[in-house]
């Protein structure tokens, strides 16, 4: 008994505000670190297959931020059942991905050796980041947050064994895995050199394109030079990654500038505010929506200002879509093809994006097993009448032309089917009906003003009736738009 007491206490004590990990994620360096650590994950042959078939980080790079924050938060938090449950789930979610990649070799995500090579990245990148800013951490502090991260792999896996027990045998794992595992794999080359020059407006600046266009032009390349020159030596050369005259000096510069933060007052900067303000919806009832309202219409007025000032070609910069102002305005059938149906943004559609979906709805309705598998079970259905439907060259997978020409499919009994489940997951209560509640969860917002809706909830044929027109009809001007396609 009081064996099992010392060991939960001391498990206690790894996660929760007081750890190191806690310590860390308000730190603007972070931001660097992340996306350092991202690389090297993308750079390991098994990882970088699983992201380029699966991933959405490419077409919704915001959502996949703002869903791996809360997982993070979930996992180093003080409760241990939430931690056990999203531990759960990101095991579920990772069973479902396995295939080979363009050299026929097999991955797998539940592979205990590459998820522990996932956690080795986090924690190699937290120590440099605090090396490359001025502050390396003491031996003490560096033991404590390795042991921490030890106790997050063993949460996912049972035991970290995967993972070096001892610090100093930990670094000659890393150097290892570099030197003889990595590779200049697509998804490494897709995150330093398309991700950054294609990044999406989040929600806060969706209506001004020619501000986001002109500031990613800018930032873009700086954040990728920046991370190449973080990443190993051993790595740059063996993977061929040109380094900018330089950028040594830029990275110094930009990890010693964030690492100024710390003179901030403390609670100053909030990972988990700015993030949520980013992913507002533009019509969100959300009481930080009238400060974040107010700033996208002087960012609006900024571009505008920009575009006088650097008049631009109408293909550069293009305006948004008008905002429609009924159910009937019709989106072009290419563009709900791109937002919507191509989830991992590579111009195809197939499997691993209407799992992207139902992998979206699982994690905003925080789904338990049972209702998840039948979500998933749901979208395979469709997606098997999809594919004989609209495959009619068979090559496994729907092109844009081949669902231009067989949009009427779309709606066939499995679509209706996908928007049952749904609904019944949405609610919760099992009344027959969604409540405000209820609604909020799935949508992220209030009632939205063109819904049916009677005595404040949402019936299930009015809920199934818009799914449809919106997932065969494209209508634009539903509260559907943000919760496929936002960025």
């Amino acid at each position: 008994m009081t064996t099992d007491t010392t060991q939960t206490a001391d498990e206690a004590s790894l996660f929760g505000p007081k750890s190191q990990f806690s310590a860390f994620f308000d730190d603007p360096r972070w931001a660097l670190a992340i996306i350092r650590a991202t690389v090297l994950e993308a750079a390991h042959p098994q990882i970088g297959a699983a992201l380029v078939d699966n991933s959405t980080f490419v077409a919704h790079p915001w959502r996949r931020l703002r869903n791996t924050f809360l997982s993070m938060r979930r996992m180093f938090g003080t409760d241990p059942a939430v931690r056990e449950r999203e531990a759960a789930r990101l095991n579920r979610l990772h069973a479902r991905m396995s295939g080979s990649d363009p050299r026929g070799r097999a991955y797998d995500a539940m592979d205990r050796a590459t998820r522990a090579w996932v956690v080795a990245t986090l924690f190699e990148s937290a120590v440099t980041m605090c090396r490359l800013s001025g502050q390396p951490l003491g031996q003490d502090t560096m033991e404590r947050m390795y042991a921490e991260y030890r106790a997050f792999l063993a949460a996912l896996d049972g035991d970290a064994a995967e993972l070096p027990e001892d610090l100093n045998d930990f670094w000659r794992y890393f150097d290892r895995v570099v030197e003889n595992e990595l590779e200049n794999t697509e998804a490494a080359r897709v995150i330093l050199y398309r991700l950054f020059d294609h990044l999406p407006a989040p929600a806060l600046l969706d209506g001004a394109p020619t501000l986001w266009a002109a500031g990613r032009a800018v930032a873009g390349p700086l954040l990728g030079a920046i991370t190449v020159a973080s990443l190993p030596e051993s790595y740059r050369r063996r993977a061929g990654l040109p380094e900018m005259p330089g950028a040594p000096a830029l990275m110094q510069g930009a990890y010693h500038a964030a690492g100024l933060a710390r003179f901030l007052p403390e609670g100053w900067i909030n990972a988990e505010s700015i993030i949520e303000a980013l992913s507002l919806p533009p019509d969100s009832d959300d009481p930080r929506a009238r400060t974040v309202t107010a700033l996208r219409a002087r960012m609006k007025q900024a571009s505008a200002l920009l575009r006088l000032l650097t008049p631009l070609s109408a293909n550069t910069y293009p305006d948004p879509a008008p905002s429609a102002s009924t159910e009937e305005n019709r989106r072009p059938a290419q563009e709900f093809f791109l937002r919507v149906l191509d989830q991992t943004g590579d111009g195809h559609l197939d499997w691993p994006d209407l799992a992207a979906m139902a992998r979206e709805l699982s994690t905003r309705l925080d789904l338990d097993e049972p209702q998840e598998t039948r979500l998933y079970d749901a979208f395979a259905a469709w997606w098997r009448e999809l594919q004989a439907a609209l495959d009619t060259d068979g090559d496994g997978r729907v092109s844009a032309e081949e669902y231009a020409t067989g949009v009427p499919s779309l709606a066939g009994p499995a679509l209706i089917r996908v928007a049952e489940v749904l609904f019944d997951a949405t609610d919760k209560d099992r009344n027959g009906s969604i409540d405000a509640d209820e609604y909020r969860t799935l949508f992220r917002t209030a009632f939205h003003h063109d819904l049916t809706t009677m005595h404040g909830a949402y019936g299930r044929s009015a809920f199934v009736g818009d799914f449809l027109s919106f997932m065969a009809g494209r209508r634009t001007g539903t509260p559907y738009d943000p919760l496929l396609t936002d960025a």
